[in-house]
């Protein structure tokens, strides 16, 4: 007579799936705590959210707790929210990369914000500088962020003075 031994199948299939659930849970981060922008509910910030990438400056996409969010790496160095207010006409500096203009606010040392300027609704960006670089982060952000049109651009001086003539520095 011929016995099947089947508790040792079922202790095979036991520990796969234990060795299954160990290796899901070793590869999750915690997600991402973040809150809303006024209008993360958006068209818009749902078209920029759904063409994010899964990597950023060669950091791995996290899970995020809030609409119209982003995260990448561990700890987190890249933080992407749209539906932020439109920056309007600053002082701070306002700059074009890739066909995007980004007003910057590098005022904390570690942690800089770019926003976007003329699109409506902006997003907003903050990335540890220290940790990735600000261009490679705003080349692998531009395909979705470019889906929201520009209306507005950046002026530099010859703009606002309509000549090409530098504005002289004030003397002492």
């Amino acid at each position: 007579m011929i016995v099947i031994h089947r508790p040792s199948r079922i202790r095979a299939a036991l520990l796969l799936a234990a060795t299954a659930t160990v290796t899901l849970l070793a590869g999750c981060a915690p997600t991402v705590a973040l809150t809303p922008a006024a209008d993360a509910g958006s068209p818009r910030c749902a078209d920029v959210t759904v063409r994010l990438p899964d990597t950023v400056a060669g950091l791995a996409k996290r899970e995020t707790d809030a609409q119209a969010t982003g995260a990448w790496g561990t700890p987190a160095s890249v933080l992407l929210r749209c539906g932020v207010a439109d920056p309007g006409p600053t002082t701070l500096p306002c700059v074009s990369a890739l066909g995007i203009d980004w007003v910057i606010d590098d005022s904390n040392q570690k942690a800089v914000s770019y926003v976007t300027f003329g699109r409506n609704p902006a997003i907003e960006i903050v990335l540890d500088h220290t940790k990735v670089s600000d261009s490679t982060v705003l080349a692998d952000l531009q395909p979705a962020i470019s889906t929201i049109p520009q209306t507005r651009k950046c002026l530099d001086v010859s703009d606002v003075n309509g000549t090409n003539t530098p504005i002289p520095a004030p003397t002492p």
